[in-house]
C-alpha cells in the first residue's frame, strides 16, 4: 500500500461523518480547535522561527520570509478567522429551488458537499489553517500538502488541530499532511482519483501551472497576482496616492498587491511626482518612455508588464484614456485584481464591467482581495478561473448540487 493509499482511505473513511455532520458538532470542533491553537501558541512560534531562520539562511526573498512569518498578531488572525467561519451559515444540505414538473414530479436542487479536497500550497502557514476550517464547515475533508520551507509550522498547527478535534465529536482524520517532503508525492496526489475529489493549488505561477497541466483530479485555479491600479483623470490624487501605498508597500509577498501602476495622460505631470515623492525611498520603479520624462525611473520592459515581483519593485505605465488601461490589464493581467481611481461614474462603470478579473475595484486598494475582509472568515485561495468558482474561495464554493426527485409511480413514456 503507497504512501498517498494510506492518507487516502483515511480521509475517505472520515468523509462519511463529515459529509453528514450537524453544524452544531462542526462549529464545536472548530470552537476546540480555535482553543488548541491558543494554547499552543509557544509552540507554534518556536517551530515557525525554525522555518523563517532557515527560510533567511536560504537567501529567502524578504517578501517571502513575510510569508512564512508567524507572530502573535497573525496567530491572533488565524484564530479571528475560525471563529468568524463558526458565525457563518453552513452551506450543506440548503435549497434555492423546488419545483413540481406537470408528471407530478419534484424537483429539489440541494447543496451537497464537495467529498476530499486536496491544497497544494506554498510558504504561507495560515492557509493550514484557513483551509481545514472551511473544508470542515463545509462538510468536506481535507488533505494539505504545503511547502517544505514551512514544515515546521505546519506540523506544528496540524498538531494542534488534530488536538482540537480529539476533544470534539468529529474525527481527526478529516485532515490530513503530507509531512514527507518528497515531491514525487505531489505527483502522486495530483493523480490520486480514487481519494481526492478536487485539487486547488495556492503559490506562484510555476506550482500553479504545474498543478493545473499535470492533475488528473480535477482542479480549481487559484491565480498568481499581477494586480493595476489605474489613475483615471478625474481621480482625487490624494486618494490615489494612498491607495498605491497601501496597495504596494502594507504587504509586497502577496497575490493582492499592486504590481503595474497606470496613470491617465493629462494628470500624469501632477500624479507622479506626488507617487514618486511617497514611493522612491522604499520602492524601485520601472517606467515606460512617458514616465522616465516625468520622473526618475528604470526603463520598463516589456516583460515588466507581465510580473508578479512580490517585491519592492512597481512598473508604471502612462495611458491616453481608460480603455487604454483597461486593454492593458486585459492583455497582461492574471485575472485577479484591479482598481480605478476616479470620479467618473460612466468610466468607473465601463472598467468594472470590462476588466477582466476576479475582483475589480473602484476607488479602494487592491489589497482587500481576501476571504477575511470579504466576511469568509478564510479562503482556500483567489480563484482566477470562471466556472464553478471565481474570486475568494470561501465555504458557498466548497459545495456542489444534487437534484433530489420525489415521485409517486411515475415513468416515462
Amino acid at each position: 500500500m503507497t504512501y498517498m493509499d494510506l492518507k487516502g482511505q483515511k480521509l475517505k473513511s472520515a468523509e462519511k461523518q463529515i459529509s453528514v455532520a450537524s453544524t452544531e458538532d462542526k462549529n464545536f470542533a472548530l470552537k476546540c480547535v480555535a482553543e488548541a491553537i491558543n494554547s499552543n501558541r509557544k509552540e507554534i512560534l518556536a517551530a515557525n522561527e525554525k522555518d523563517v531562520q532557515n527560510g533567511i539562511l536560504s537567501n529567502m526573498s524578504e517578501g517571502l520570509v513575510d510569508r512564512l512569518k508567524l507572530d502573535d498578531s497573525r496567530i491572533d488572525g488565524i484564530i479571528d478567522g475560525i471563529n468568524t467561519v463558526i458565525k457563518l451559515q453552513d452551506p450543506v444540505w440548503k435549497s434555492d429551488r423546488v419545483w413540481t414538473m406537470e408528471n407530478g414530479l419534484t424537483f429539489s436542487k440541494m447543496t451537497v458537499p464537495i467529498g476530499v479536497i486536496g491544497i497544494i500550497y506554498e510558504s504561507r502557514p495560515n492557509v493550514t489553517v484557513d483551509a481545514f476550517a472551511l473544508a470542515i464547515k463545509s462538510g468536506n475533508c481535507i488533505l494539505l500538502r504545503g511547502s517544505s520551507s514551512a514544515i515546521n509550522s505546519n506540523l506544528a498547527l496540524v498538531d494542534a488541530i488534530k488536538q482540537g478535534l480529539r476533544n470534539s465529536n468529529i474525527t481527526e482524520e478529516v485532515i490530513g499532511f503530507v509531512e514527507d517532503t518528497d515531491r514525487d508525492l505531489v505527483s502522486d496526489m495530483l493523480n490520486a482519483t480514487d481519494y481526492l475529489d478536487l485539487i486547488i493549488p495556492r503559490g506562484g505561477k510555476g506550482l500553479i501551472h504545474f498543478v493545473v497541466e499535470s492533475a488528473s483530479v480535477p482542479t480549481l485555479q487559484t491565480g498568481d497576482g499581477n494586480c493595476h491600479l489605474y489613475v483615471d483623470e478625474s481621480g482625487n490624487l490624494e486618494d490615489a496616492v494612498n491607495i498605491l501605498v497601501n496597495a504596494k508597500t502594507q504587504r509586497i509577498g502577496v497575490c493582492n498587491a499592486c504590481e503595474t501602476l497606470l496613470v491617465h495622460e493629462n494628470i500624469a505631470k501632477e500624479f507622479l511626482p506626488m507617487a514618486y515623492e511617497a514611493l522612491k525611498d522604499k520602492v524601485e520603479l520601472r517606467g515606460d518612455i512617458a514616465t522616465a520624462s516625468i520622473i526618475e525611473v528604470k526603463p520598463a520592459t516589456e516583460e515588466d508588464w507581465y510580473e508578479e515581483y512580490l517585491d519592492y519593485i512597481l512598473a508604471i505605465k502612462v495611458v491616453k484614456s481608460a480603455d487604454e488601461a483597461i486593454d492593458h490589464i486585459n492583455k497582461y493581467g492574471t485575472k485577479h485584481s484591479e482598481s480605478i481611481i476616479t470620479e467618473n461614474l460612466t468610466n468607473a462603470n465601463k472598467f468594472q464591467r470590462q476588466v477582466d478579473s476576479s475582483t475589480v475595484y473602484v476607488n479602494a486598494s487592491t489589497r482587500f482581495t481576501d476571504g477575511g475582509e470579504f466576511g469568509f472568515g478564510a479562503e482556500m485561495g483567489i480563484s482566477t478561473q470562471k466556472i464553478h468558482a471565481r474570486g475568494p474561495v470561501g465555504l458557498e464554493q466548497l459545495v456542489s448540487n444534487k437534484y433530489l426527485i420525489m415521485g409517486h409511480g411515475q415513468i416515462r413514456k
